[in-house]
């Protein structure tokens, strides 16, 4: 094979994996990016649990951001991170290599609407916006209440809303563009796990919001990070948002334009993340 072969696109690629690829990304900023949140709710789970946990499961770990985080609080911990892809497994793999994690992260490759996964009675299960994603996100907290050890804990995050980063005036089309797409996409009230929960047998240990707050100048990678959330919106906008306002989003998400997030400096970063811990009694 010569190398303009090698080169090549490969004749399987395909759009989903083109998406999984940009999800990818979009997780690994999310993570570089709101790392102190990530710091804060690990370090609370520590203050929540009764023991040092020594087995830790990621469910929808996608590429390992969680389950590194908890590896790096819970240093004697062996944590597996379940997903059912494996483009985010490798990636996880690749991670946990250079990271020197390998003896304690390891990926699992599940689909967990289609089975039940062995979890080796873990101390700890977190899953980070994955639960959602579920066709039956009940019976798979059922499977985790059945896994834990007594006295172990499941958390639950869920984003209440994408994240924001414009200015009320981006110097493009009318003021308040960023409010108004986020408006457009409301989906109705956030989710709540708290009956699901109480359903699978889980008492109710703690609700907590986390208020993530970021003011500019912020980290470079925020830019890339605002850039990708904006166009992952902008996915979903085509006949629900008005073409002044369209042309106003494109201009800030495109790679070069004056107004475009990769140039600013007066980005932030707001969002509210929820986190319901469930203990087994």
């Amino acid at each position: 094979m010569n190398t303009a072969d090698m080169n090549a696109p490969h004749p399987k690629r395909t759009g989903a994996d083109a998406g999984t690829a940009a999800m990818a990304e979009m997780l690994e900023l999310d993570a570089e990016v709101l790392r102190t949140f990530l710091t804060g709710l690990t370090t609370w789970l520590g203050e929540l649990s009764d023991r040092e946990p020594g087995r830790v499961v990621d469910l929808g770990s996608g590429t390992g951001t969680g389950a590194v985080a908890l590896a790096r609080r819970f240093p004697r911990a062996e944590v597996s991170a379940v997903d059912v892809s494996p483009q985010m497994l490798h990636r996880l793999s690749a991670k946990v290599s250079a990271l020197g994690l390998t003896d304690r992260v390891r990926g699992v490759l599940a689909d967990l609407d289609e089975g039940r996964p062995a979890l080796d009675t873990p101390d700890l299960v977190w899953a980070a916006a994955s639960l959602h994603h579920m066709g039956d996100p009940d019976r798979v907290l059922s499977h985790v209440f059945d896994a834990l050890r007594p006295g172990g804990l499941l958390a639950v995050t869920e984003m209440d809303f994408f994240p924001r980063f414009l200015p009320e005036d981006v110097g493009v089309g009318r003021p308040g563009m960023e409010a108004r797409l986020h408006a457009a996409l409301n989906g109705g009230p956030a989710a709540d796990w708290t009956d699901h929960l109480v359903r699978a047998g889980f008492v109710l240990e703690a609700e907590r919001p986390f208020v993530i707050d970021l003011p500019a100048p912020l980290p470079a990678a925020t830019a890339r990070y605002a850039q990708v959330c904006l166009r992952k919106l902008r996915s979903h906008l085509d006949g629900r948002f008005p073409a002044e306002d369209l042309a106003a989003l494109d201009a800030v998400t495109d790679d070069e334009g004056p107004y475009s997030v990769l140039r600013r400096d007066d980005l932030t970063v707001r969002t509210t993340r929820t986190t319901w811990v469930g203990r087994r009694p």
